[in-house]
């Protein structure tokens, strides 16, 4: 297995030359953010025989899908967790295996701790889980059979493997979508319309059962999941292929960062040249950039991997104003609080005791009831803490002992909602509030947390969009709600010539997808012929 030089030294790459060579070079092609977007997108175009510069602020590349060591001997990615939607093309295309990509499915799926002591495991596998449902709602089985189908259906609809995934190049019209969909009315309804508790209560009974699924409708969402179209982040989020497996997540070995440090060998094995530590003052349209101290880069192309506002702000005047009034209505304030953690055993849920058990090696829910989902995500809308979190917990060291030291475990946790700026007070007020409120929402289904926590990390919003540079500290670039997807979505080519966007904020959507990148270059690519 072949070693990656850039997680060698975890991303902190450096300038390869100093800039007043780099800006007397001619290029074809400059990529403004080493996001795994844009390393992706290096990595096609420099395999064409292009020319390709990227200039990242930040010392370490990778963006959000990164790697840094928060305490020490400890390896975790700041926001970026797991692996599902990454595209298999691009996986295959650019090599990731033979560089050293291996990832874990977490077949052991969703576990969900209930306070009357009753808990479930929504296994990845149909048969367990049928079995499971039959256990813990048996009046729900036919139901959960027809809610899962939906979402089968859907994807393979829209998402089939091989060449017709529309994922694949410029995003697909209405009419395109309304011809795959076909007579299917449900799945339309998941794609476009329902609330992800519209979804659930028209399949399940069981309000144990409904309260288990709701958050998978507004992860990294700032929508109640009471709110129209939230039904469909359930589907963006289990559209995934892969490993060829539908709909599945997994753990990349040595953390979620070695994503973008696999494309950022493929980009510089290929010929692009990738500078760390380097800012951009001004995107340039069909001449280049002009850097913060002055130097002048000069590119036909300009493709950005920052997201739609920092692209306003770099285009300044030479913005299009189609480009100026779509990114300004842009919903892009984030309501996610990220936490992570250095545990020194993992946490025992008291529904059921044990450590290492099965459910430690999927994905763990901390639910709200429907009234804390409602009078939550209103607090937060008034600048306030709610009283409980939703939390999503992940255990990497589980499934890969080497970014730990022995003995001690993490534990990402991604959490809502939470404000972006409160009413009253800074988030340097609020930490260590949010903080206990986090730990206080997952202990009250455990007997050792927050008594387990060595250290934890914690990143609201303007932490997140100070750390790695993404407006609102929204994840996703912008809301992924179906008003904002699809050809509603920003496309890889603008209005202004030469300038080019290859971040989440194009289609298809937000996660650690690269397809975005990769569309970016074979649109660039096609418009040099």
């Amino acid at each position: 297995m072949a070693q990656s030089p850039t997680a060698a030294v975890l991303g902190e790459i450096g300038l390869p030359a100093p800039l007043s060579q780099l800006a007397s070079r001619p290029w074809d092609a400059i990529i403004v953010g080493a996001g795994h977007n844009g390393l992706a997108c290096a990595a096609y175009l420099a395999r064409a025989g292009k020319r390709v510069l990227v200039l990242e602020t930040r010392p370490r590349v990778g963006g959000a899908c990164t790697l840094e060591e928060p305490f020490p001997g400890v390896r975790m990615s700041p926001c970026a967790y797991l692996a599902g939607l990454l595209h298999p093309l691009v996986v295959d295309e650019l090599g990731l295996v033979d560089r050293g990509f291996h990832w874990t499915p977490a077949v052991n799926g969703l576990f969900v701790p209930f306070l009357d002591g009753t808990s479930i495991q929504l296994w990845d596998d149909d048969d367990a889980c049928e079995d499971e449902i039959r256990r813990f709602a048996p009046r729900d089985v036919n139901g959960w059979k027809a809610m899962t189908g939906v979402i089968r259906r859907l994807r393979e609809a829209l998402r089939p493997a091989g060449d017709r995934d529309v994922w694949i190049g410029d995003a697909p019209s209405q009419e395109e979508l309304d011809a795959r969909l076909g007579s299917d009315e449900e799945a339309r309804q998941v794609l476009f319309h329902w609330s992800m508790a519209e979804f659930v209560e028209r399949y399940l009974d069981d309000e144990r059962l409904q309260t288990a699924y709701l958050g998978q409708g507004v992860i990294g969402t700032n929508a109640s999941p009471f709110d129209p179209g939230t039904a469909s982040i359930r589907y963006h989020h289990s559209s995934g292929r892969l490993g060829g497996i539908p709909g599945m997540w997994g753990y990349v070995q040595g953390g979620m960062g070695m994503v973008s440090f696999y494309f950022c060998d493929a980009a510089r094995e290929a010929g692009a040249t990738v500078a760390a530590g380097v800012s951009v003052a001004e995107i340039l349209p069909g001449e280049g950039v002009l850097l913060e101290g002055g130097e002048r880069i000069s590119a036909p192309v300009v493709i950005s991997n920052a997201d739609p506002v920092v692209t306003l702000r770099l285009l300044g005047k030479s913005a299009s104003s189609d480009f100026r009034s779509k990114v300004e209505h842009l919903p892009i304030q984030g309501c996610t609080v990220k936490l992570n953690v250095l545990l020194r055993e993992l946490p025992d849920f008291t529904s059921r005791p044990g450590r290492a058990q099965p459910h430690h090696y999927g994905q763990i829910n901390a639910p709200l009831t429907h009234a804390e989902w409602k009078a939550g995500f209103a607090a937060s809308r008034r600048g306030e803490l709610p009283q409980r979190l939703w939390c999503e917990i992940y255990f990497q060291s589980v499934h890969d002992p080497s970014v730990v030291p022995a003995g001690q475990h993490t534990m990402s946790v991604f959490a809502q909602y939470v404000p972006h700026t409160f009413a009253a007070g800074s988030w340097d007020d609020h930490r260590e509030r949010v903080r206990k409120l986090a730990f206080d929402s997952i202990g009250r289904f455990c007997s050792n947390v927050p008594a387990a926590v060595i250290e934890a990390q914690v990143m609201g919003p303007p932490d997140i969009e100070e750390k790695v540079g993404l407006t609102g500290g929204h994840i996703f670039q912008g809301e992924c709600l179906p008003g904002n997807m699809w050809s509603h979505r920003l496309a890889a080519r603008t209005s202004m010539p030469g300038v080019y966007l290859c971040g989440a904020c194009t289609h298809p959507g937000g996660s650690v997808i690269a397809m975005n990148g990769r569309n970016a270059a074979m649109a660039v690519l096609k418009d040099m012929k």
